[in-house]
């Protein structure tokens, strides 16, 4: 399509639909029924062509795949998209979850709904572009706007107090992302490139992947996030409407984990493992303190919350161990959190919707009135656990083995999460379902309608599925991963003799 590939189209798909709906004229509902339409077919679509690529993506090669590279203004600034096994799951990770956040979407919203299917249909671009993108100018990008819809879609759509968390969402990751800009610059004067693919392969002195990596870590451990830089996370979830909390819990946060698989662990491997240290010990921190911090909450996307801190910890410790089984069990974990968590802030936005309240306290005795949703919230709440039959069981037990061998202490600290995780999530579980039913207002709630079955079946499906048969991600990882590690090893041991450049360059 005008001369570039099939990933661009991918990527840019969204916009076309954001294009259309920005044609409609009217705020009557027949206007906004469009607009829904629109961007529901326009996400289907996108996620379709997305399968149609992953299909095509050879999983015995680790080199990119589907490469698109334009020269523009004189070269100096450079398009580059391409996919390997460790980002194509992403791509479809984020397509797949779109089309379900419209749907979720579609009753809840009302006011300003054209600009709110624009502002979706952007953001799945920005967040698309992330993981397609093979230079540095470009992934910085796509990194930062993604801020900017997500900055609206809290600020307009969301709760009572949606400008702060809105506000308080904005400034810590960009914040933490401006370190991220010197330290590409900085790239860039040392190899003369920010073409990731090339960086991959070019060797920092150890004294300079330091600074390097510190930079970076900025960034990422916002986004993923990881203790202490996690406190915005909590209030950006409760003032986000459904849809915003489960493309923030099921895609933006993510981003962090690809960060640190992309760019920490291959380009700065040396300083990955100085810094492997410092990162299990946040990270056994993030799974202890925010599990307990989960258990005396009383709003329920709250504890939700606090526990996506705690399972991106076993992320982190995974992706350090620089373990094959650690490093495809934090992909796994990534992908397996993606869709249980979106699905646990679904199950939050169906019981809001009827009641308009996340307090604990005001629910209880659901099983009563609602079986259908009590079945969906039961998995999604084992899932969440680890329990062994769904997909959270393989990337958390994949980290745990991969960790134990490089450090048995770590593991011995983070199995507690589980423990702590499987006490907030049966305690949150026992009091919005099990008991009397003896509030009134709860006497006449109905089960879950046709959309919301429909929205929350592929969820549970695939929770099962990747529980019982985890083959397609790991086979599709193992190749990159196992090079990953390859060139790690082989770039600490060259980074140890090429400092003469770096320090020309700080003279």
């Amino acid at each position: 399509m005008f001369g570039f590939g099939i990933l661009t189209c991918l990527v840019f798909l969204p916009l076309v639909g954001a294009a259309f709906i920005l044609t409609l004229r009217g705020e009557d509902e027949a206007t906004c029924s469009n607009a829904r339409w629109a961007a529901l077919v326009t996400t289907i679509v996108d996620f379709l062509l997305s399968v149609y690529v992953y299909a095509k993506l050879d999983p015995n090669s680790s080199a990119f795949q589907f490469v698109e590279e334009k020269h523009w203004f004189g070269g100096g600034l450079v398009y580059k998209m391409g996919v390997d096994g460790m980002s194509m799951p992403f791509v479809v990770l984020t397509t797949f979850l779109m089309p379900i956040a419209i749907a979720a979407s579609w009753k809840s919203i009302h006011v300003r709904v054209k600009e709110y299917m624009i502002a979706f249909l952007a953001l799945e671009t920005l967040m698309t572009g992330v993981f397609c993108s093979l230079d540095l100018v470009l992934f910085y990008l796509f990194f930062e706007g993604g801020l900017i819809p997500m900055f609206l879609i809290i600020g307009i759509w969301g709760g009572p107090r949606r400008v702060y968390a809105s506000f308080k969402f904005f400034l810590y990751t960009l914040l933490g992302s401006l370190l991220m800009l010197v330290a590409i610059m900085a790239m860039y004067g040392y190899a003369g490139t920010t073409d990731i693919s090339v960086l991959l392969k070019t060797t920092f002195p150890a004294s300079m992947q330091k600074w390097l990596w510190i930079a970076f870590f900025a960034s990422f451990a916002v986004k993923i996030p990881m203790w202490p830089f996690h406190t915005w996370l909590p209030d950006a979830h409760v003032e986000a409407p459904t849809a915003g909390s489960v493309i923030l819990a099921g895609v933006l946060l993510k981003m962090g984990g690809y960060g640190f698989l992309r760019f920490s662990l291959p380009m700065f491997p040396d300083a990955s493992a100085y810094f492997a240290p410092l990162i299990y010990a946040l990270s056994v921190i993030a799974i202890i303190y925010t599990s307990l911090v989960a258990l005396v909450q009383v709003d329920v996307k709250k504890l939700i919350a606090y526990s996506s801190v705690a399972h991106m910890g076993f992320v982190t410790i995974g992706l350090f161990s620089l373990t094959q089984q650690g490093i495809q069990g934090a992909i796994f974990q990534m992908i397996s959190h993606g869709l249980v968590s979106a699905a646990l802030f679904l199950c939050v936005g169906v019981i809001y919707d009827r009641m308009h309240t996340r307090e604990i306290a005001a629910y209880g005795g659901l099983v009563e009135r609602m079986p259908l949703y009590a079945v969906a919230f039961m998995l999604f709440t084992l899932a969440n656990i680890g329990l062994p039959g769904t997909s959270g069981f393989i990337g958390e037990f994949l980290t745990l083995i991969g960790a134990f061998r490089v450090n048995s202490w770590v593991v011995a600290l983070a199995a507690t999460g589980s423990i702590l995780s499987a006490a907030y999530a049966l305690y949150l579980y026992r009091r919005i379902i099990f008991g009397a039913l003896e509030k009134p207002s709860l006497k006449a709630i109905l089960d879950l309608s046709p959309r919301e079955i429909a929205v929350l079946a592929p969820l549970f499906v695939l929770t099962i599925y990747y529980g019982l048969q985890p083959g397609p991600i790991l086979d599709a990882t193992a190749t990159s991963v196992a090079q990953l590690i390859r060139s790690n090893g082989e770039m600490r041991t060259a980074a140890l003799v090429t400092p003469a450049r770096f320090e020309s360059m700080r003279e």
